[in-house]
């Protein structure tokens, strides 16, 4: 148990302590904390009590104003200072909890805080691994007899997207304008989206990078990778129909990705890892591990539309149910030498699970518009409607406690008409 009071049901107790950045209208400089029930542990504040064999020689990384160093300094580093947070916040623990003027200075409360992106983002990436998700949208366009394209169950499939338009959680999102053919016996138009859809998601940030050329092999996969957050990869289905065709997707998704602000250390979701699924056709040899990299992480997504009191839970989805581990994201990725770096960010791709009401995009959920989504009171949804809020929420389970990822929100602005 930490001194500082944390309710049962709040995301971030002592087994989580989550990084982030974050700045106060006193203090306007973006730097790091660690969450910690309602409060947020400024570690700028507290830099020079990382004393231990890593950490003493940089300490220099709590001050800066994103999370990219401590990232890049890698797994010892990470383990040392959960050591010693664990240590600190603990309730048995005198010297952060008896030091009246240190706690003063250290400690924010989080409904004071403005919270920034976690990392400088050089470089975005997102998979394609909910197997449900793909044969969903397989289905739809191409029908059930050539659902799943020939590679997928080879290798984890996934494009280059765009690292500006990453935005933390509460950034509203423009309606885009685009080309799209709503009839395919006409020519292409130019307007807003009609079709626009959320992707429920989580992304990983990237800790020490590889070397360009030299891939990184699945055995040492695991010290790639920092920690997770939530994410919701907003997609403009009708632009996207329109342009993928051949390289793939473009302005039907660069527009904007919203991720949640507190990022998760692996070390605090381990507790509730998984087996692998099962994966056959067996990966080719670089692909497969033993080591359980799977995690059970409850999701749910809200949406909230102008003149609802409440949200409506729209989808209640799991982790677990992604085909291809990270672990193997990682590895795919940096098999051809690509070189990643500190604060890049891979996603999931969509998850959706194996019942309707577990499918991760508005585009399943209404199946392809052709079944309203039910908001209670009369309202119903097939997409997006300007105005509407989508919040997007992630937790494990624990006895008496949950791993939580905080809140990943955005509401959709109209579009600018056009000049």
């Amino acid at each position: 148990m930490s001194f500082i009071p944390v309710a049962q049901d709040c995301d971030f107790p002592l087994q989580n302590l989550p990084y982030g950045v974050f700045s106060t209208t006193g203090n306007p400089r973006p730097r790091i904390g660690v969450a910690i029930g309602d409060q947020i542990l400024d570690l700028s504040v507290i830099k020079h009590l990382f004393t231990g064999p890593v950490l003493s020689k940089h300490q220099d990384v709590f001050d800066q104003p994103t999370l990219n160093s401590f990232m890049g300094l890698g797994q010892a580093a990470w383990k040392e200072a959960r050591a010693l947070l664990q240590n600190l916040l603990s309730a048995s623990q005198a010297r952060l909890r008896d030091d009246t003027e240190l706690r003063k200075r250290a400690f924010v409360s989080q409904a004071s805080a403005t919270m920034h992106l976690p990392a400088t983002i050089g470089d975005y990436t997102d998979f394609y691994s909910s197997r449900q998700h793909a044969v969903n949208l397989g289905i739809m366009f191409r029908g059930k007899d050539n659902a799943l394209m020939p590679n997928w169950l080879h290798i984890p499939v996934g494009y280059h997207g765009r690292a500006s338009s990453v935005v933390v959680s509460g950034t509203p999102i423009r309606r885009p304008m685009g080309q799209m053919r709503p009839d395919d016996a006409k020519p292409p138009v130019y307007g807003p989206c009609r079709l626009l859809d959320i992707e429920l998601e989580m992304a990983f940030f990237v800790g020490p990078g590889n070397k360009f050329g030299e891939p990184i092999p699945i055995a040492k996969a695991p010290e790639h990778i920092f920690g997770m957050v939530l994410m919701n990869d907003w997609s403009a289905r009708d632009i996207q129909k329109w342009e993928y065709i051949p390289l793939g997707p473009f302005l039907g998704k660069s527009f904007g990705t919203t991720i949640s602000p507190w990022v998760v250390p692996m070390d605090a979701l381990m507790p509730f890892v998984m087996p692998n699924p099962e994966q056959d056709p067996k990966p080719l040899p670089y692909l497969r591990h033993d080591q359980p990299y799977m995690f059970d992480i409850n999701l749910s997504v809200a949406l909230k539309g102008e003149g609802m009191s409440q949200a409506a839970t729209i989808s209640r989805s799991n982790f677990k149910y992604m085909y291809w581990t990270m672990l193997q994201q990682i590895t795919h990725h940096s098999v051809n030498g690509c070189n990643l770096r500190p604060g890049d960010l891979l996603a999931s791709g969509t998850i959706s699970g194996p019942e309707p009401d577990s499918f991760g995009s508005m585009i399943e959920l209404s199946w392809r518009g052709t079944k309203a989504i039910d908001l209670g009171n009369g309202q119903t949804r097939t997409f997006l409607l300007d105005g509407d809020e989508v919040l997007i929420t992630g937790h494990c389970q624990g006895d008496g406690y949950r791993v939580g990822f905080g809140l990943c929100a955005g509401k959709v602005l109209p579009a600018l008409s056009p000049a």
